[in-house]
This record gives structure tokens, C-alpha cells and sequence, in this order.
């Protein structure tokens, strides 16, 4: 693995090295509200962390966060408003890593993930969940359902290139099934039309599914993880590599992202209160747990580091599926 991504660090560092150090730099003290858009409609799990990180971070700042829903092409409408708006430090995006770093590889967007200043605060993990008046009482017999009725069978997802999406197609490179593609503004929309019977299964992620899953709406299968995922008030669910065990799940990485050429004294701000007010946060540690997502308050060049597997694995999995209007390795991206 460090061999893959030491072209990657060896760029970021030279990035970083012309950023200037930010021990002599004076505090951030926003005068006005900042705006964080949220890439996806409501209710999901970017709208979810990203409005408690928010709540979390604006006494310290002194300012009200607001946050705007904008979703629409795989989050990357949103997405580009920050990226075009002033670098004055009053305007975050946020999402998941594997989508702000293949938006350049899709074609959708002109930026890579070392274009952006990287504040995580959980990694969620995608479940397999059926309707619960649909016939399917395990994993094996939905992949057997894929199987005998292929491109029949409907999954919600988030969007063409979302988790939810990623870990349909992962299924589908694993087994060789095929399914009918059912796309929303979301990944709560998503999940309500298989709540709704619009869809026989959702791909989401957990923190998207848990009260559904609580609340009996939803039939949980298997989570895409090599662990057993516990949901509070729910209990386990068994994790995919009990039946696919050559099955490599890539956790999906959230957090908030400052584009890279604002003032230095709101990177030194905001790196000083994500280590001070959100690292031993225990609002985001009971979300964690309550949604199944694994706390991982990791900002700056860590961030950065564990982001990129993440981002590896995204842009070859869409290279494969045909999806890239780039190569990753032209992109510096090596094959995982």
C-alpha cells in the first residue's frame, strides 16, 4: 500500500510546503455566517453529520453555520458553488472523500483531493436491506433471486456514482449479478422509496438506514464489511465476507472540505477547533453508535492520507465500470 501512494504524498507534500506555516498564524474570527452546502438532499448521512459538526463548531466560532441542501449529479452541483464561490473562507463543502476525489476521473468536475483542506468526522458503511414483505430472509437468497431474475430485481441508490451504487457494483463484479438501477436526489430518498415498496432492495449506508432498520421497514442482509455491524437498539448484522470472502469493502470516509487558497489563518482556526472540539466529541461518538458509522475525527495531511485508499478504490472501480473519462493512473491515481 505505501508504495501506491507515495506519488500522492510526494505531490501533497510539495503542496503543502509552499502553504506556509501556520504556527504564526493569527485566529479566524468570521465576521458574518458561513455557508456549508450539503451536496445531497436532506436527511441523509452527509445532511446528518455535517448539520451535528456544524452545531458542534459555531460557538467556538462565534457564528451561525447554514447549511444549504444542493444536491444533483453525484453531489458534484454542489460541490462546484463552493469551488467557484470567493476563497474568503466563508463557504465549506462537504460529502465523502470518494466522491470529492474521482469528480475530475467522471469528468464532472475539474478537482482532485488535494485541491482541499480535508476535515473527517465518521466512515460510514453500506447495508444491503430488503422490504420486509419481500421473500428474501438472507443474503444468499437475494444473491440467488439476482441470479435467477437478472436486471429485474430494483435497488435504490443515491445516485449514479454514490455508495449506495458502488457497493451494488462491487456485488456485481464479485458474483457476476445484474439489477435494475433505481436513482434518487439522496440517500434518505432512497431508502424511503424501498420503505415505500418502490424498490425491492437499497445499498445505503448505515447511518441512512438505522431507524428503518430499527423500526422493522427494513430487512438488513449484510453490511459491506469484513466485521459485524451493531446498531443500537437493533443488534448485529452479519458482515458480507460471510459469504463472499474475497470481498474487499472500502468504508466511505465523510467530512467537511475547505477548497485549498482561503486566508491561512482560517485553515490555522479550523484546525485548531477540529482537534479541540470535535476529536473527543461525545455528541459524534453517540451518533457514530447510534447510526453503525465508526468515529474518525482526522483532519490535515492524516486526513489526507487515509482518505486516498478510499479514493483509489472509487476511481478504478469506475474506470472498470466504463464510468471514467479519465484514467486514474493519468491522474496519478496507482491501481490498489
Amino acid at each position: 500500500m505505501l508504495k501506491k501512494i507515495i506519488p500522492f504524498l510526494f505531490c501533497l507534500l510539495i503542496i503543502l510546503s509552499f502553504s506556509g506555516s501556520i504556527c504564526a498564524q493569527d485566529e479566524w474570527k468570521p465576521t458574518k455566517p458561513i455557508t456549508c452546502i450539503v451536496p445531497w438532499a436532506a436527511g441523509g448521512a452527509t445532511d446528518q453529520i455535517t448539520r451535528l459538526c456544524a452545531g458542534e463548531l459555531e460557538e467556538a466560532l462565534g457564528q451561525k453555520i447554514v447549511i444549504v441542501n444542493q444536491p444533483g449529479a453525484s453531489g458534484s452541483v454542489g460541490t462546484k458553488t463552493v469551488m467557484d464561490a470567493k476563497r474568503d473562507g466563508y463557504t465549506w463543502a462537504s460529502g465523502a472523500v470518494g466522491d470529492l476525489g474521482t469528480y475530475k476521473i467522471l469528468g464532472f468536475l475539474d478537482t482532485q483531493l488535494e485541491d482541499w483542506h480535508i476535515y473527517l468526522n465518521v466512515a460510514n458503511v453500506m447495508v444491503i436491506s430488503v422490504h420486509p414483505d419481500t421473500p428474501y430472509q438472507t443474503f444468499p437468497d437475494l444473491l440467488e433471486a439476482f441470479k435467477a431474475r437478472p436486471g429485474e430485481i430494483t435497488v435504490s441508490t443515491a445516485g449514479m456514482m454514490s455508495a449506495g451504487r458502488v457497493a451494488m457494483e462491487g456485488i456485481r463484479n464479485a458474483t457476476g449479478i445484474d439489477y435494475e438501477h433505481v436513482t434518487y436526489d439522496g440517500g434518505n430518498p432512497a431508502v424511503i422509496a424501498c420503505v415505500a415498496g418502490e424498490t425491492e432492495v437499497t445499498s445505503q449506508l448505515a447511518s441512512e438506514q438505522a431507524d428503518m432498520i430499527r423500526a422493522g421497514k427494513l430487512r438488513p442482509l449484510a453490511v459491506l464489511a469484513k466485521q459485524p455491524l451493531e446498531i443500537a437498539d437493533y443488534g448485529m448484522i452479519d458482515p458480507i465476507t460471510k459469504w463472499l470472502p474475497d470481498f474487499e469493502p472500502t468504508p466511505s470516509y465523510f467530512g467537511i472540505f475547505i477548497p485549498r487558497g482561503v486566508p491561512e489563518e482560517v485553515i490555522h482556526t479550523m484546525n485548531r477547533l477540529w482537534r479541540e472540539v470535535i476529536v473527543d466529541n461525545e455528541k459524534i461518538k453517540l451518533y457514530a453508535k447510534d447510526r453503525g458509522a465508526i468515529f474518525v475525527p482526522y483532519w490535515g495531511l492524516e486526513g489526507l492520507v487515509r482518505s486516498f485508499p478510499v479514493v483509489q478504490f472509487y476511481a478504478w472501480l469506475y474506470y472498470e465500470m466504463g464510468r471514467a473519462e479519465k484514467s486514474p493512473f493519468d491522474l496519478g491515481i496507482a491501481k490498489p
